[in-house]
């Protein structure tokens, strides 16, 4: 289904993806995050899907729709490491700042921090270009809003 799009996102240097196919690509690694520890939980799926409709000012059903979207694509990329570079290749700086603030909301949005969950926002952050010291203020900003 999202074969095309994958293989645009990891061309060797790929082009800027249009506002939907960004939307989709980073609503894709929310849910990735959101699945890293094995539990996709209810409150994870609604942070998302607010997160989204906040970002993007969408409809409930438009949000869902697109999270939707994004856990078939999330299904079907490739590991997340050329995944995330793909993005960093196409997303300005101060955006992926704001990626890395949603993923810890995503992360958060249950009440616990599980391992895999740290792991993979530690190596997101790293592959999106985003230094240690800009997560953690994201991460502080994010708990600030709880």
């Amino acid at each position: 289904m999202f074969a095309d799009f994958l293989k645009r996102l990891t061309a060797p240097e790929p082009a800027p993806l249009a506002d939907e196919d960004a939307r989709l690509a980073l609503t894709a690694l929310l849910v990735r995050i959101a699945r890293s520890d094995g539990d996709y939980a209810a409150d994870e799926v609604e942070r998302i899907d607010r997160i989204t409709a906040k970002r993007y000012g969408l409809s409930p059903f438009e949000a869902t729709k697109l999270r939707s979207d994004a856990e078939a694509l999330e299904a079907e990329a490739p590991d997340t490491v050329r995944f995330t570079r793909a993005i960093k290749d196409v997303v300005a700086y101060d955006d992926r700042i704001q990626v890395i603030e949603a993923l810890w909301s995503v992360v958060l949005a249950d009440g616990v921090r599980e391992d895999e969950e740290n792991a993979l926002l530690r190596l997101a952050a790293s592959l999106l270009g985003v230094n240690d010291r800009d997560s953690a203020l994201a991460r502080q900003r994010v708990e600030a809003q709880s």
